[in-house]
């Protein structure tokens, strides 16, 4: 019996209206969870005494709550607390989250109504949403931006996830951006390298990114680099301990240049190398503006 409760898993699911919370439910559900839409936070003891008396039969559950009032974030806090001082199953929450222009027009797309704007404007639901879910925000384990994510690339991110069990273990995503086309709203740590020397002026090295050879080795040659590089790495490894240790299950490292195409390419493509991987540690560099303009 304590095999299967110490197995036990819940996911929580939250997060902005038409962010993508049906398919990280249909992905969960093809790793075998059990999954409940719309469940009360006050039901949360309830459901963890199912599986606590299940005898291991259900060991891994996924409960979607959505926005449903003030009230909705004083019953989750009173639940999650009572599921921390009376059962052994381990939680997750999984926030998803997407910029304001991209939900405007997913419900523009769609032609529903956002659910607090039944009569209004979508952008003023979903304005009143993300302020109503900011404190939320910050309790998650993993926020994803599925902004930029195809149906089948957030499905890739969820399971990638959740196939693995073990909840020490922390994902980290390192992922280089251009300021000026915004700052990655999931990010944990943001990194301005806009000081460092920029490739784009040099003619040869223009149109390639901080992945080739010539543009990776500009941008480490400058002493200022190697200076930031080594303070840098000192600081991560100081903190992602930490937040795995707090219970977080992932961490975005956002480095940003001006367009996202040099500088900031070469620091994500060495940090990925640095940083390294471990039983505990997953590493991910991903590019978000680096062919932004190539055509």
């Amino acid at each position: 019996m304590e095999t299967g409760t110490a197995m036990a898993k819940l996911v929580i699911i939250t997060g902005m209206s038409g962010a993508g919370k049906t398919i990280a439910v249909q992905s969960l559900e093809d790793l075998g969870f059990f999954c409940v839409d719309n469940l009360p936070p006050v039901l949360i003891p309830k459901f963890a005494e199912l599986i606590e008396q299940s005898n291991g039969k259900i060991g891994k559950v996924a409960l979607v709550i959505d926005l449903r009032g003030r009230e909705f974030f004083t019953a989750l806090s009173e639940s999650l607390n009572y599921l921390k001082d009376h059962y052994t199953i381990g939680y997750e929450i999984l926030f998803l989250d997407a910029t304001d222009g991209v939900l405007v027009q997913r419900y523009k797309e769609s032609r529903r109504r956002h659910p607090l704007a039944p009569e209004g404007l979508p952008l003023e639901g979903i304005q009143h949403e993300r302020r109503l879910l900011e404190d939320l925000k910050g309790w998650a384990t993993q926020v994803i931006d599925t902004s930029n994510l195809k149906p089948l690339q957030l499905k890739d991110r969820i399971m990638s996830r959740f196939t693995n069990a073990d909840q020490s273990s922390i994902s980290i995503n390192v992922t280089s951006f251009g300021f000026k086309y915004g700052i990655p709203i999931d990010a944990d740590l943001i990194y301005d390298v806009r000081f460092l020397p920029n490739p784009h002026y040099v003619e040869q090295l223009r149109p390639n990114t901080g992945q080739d050879p010539e543009v990776y080795d500009y941008v480490m040659k400058w002493p200022e680099t190697q200076t930031f590089l080594t303070k840098l790495l000192d600081m991560l490894q100081f903190l992602i301990p930490q937040y795995r240790k707090e219970g977080k299950s992932q961490v975005v490292i956002g480095i940003g240049c001006t367009g996202g195409k040099h500088r900031s390419v070469a620091i994500a493509e060495y940090l990925g190398r640095m940083l390294g991987a471990s039983d505990t540690e997953t590493i991910r560099v991903s590019h978000r503006d680096a062919e932004r303009d190539r055509h």
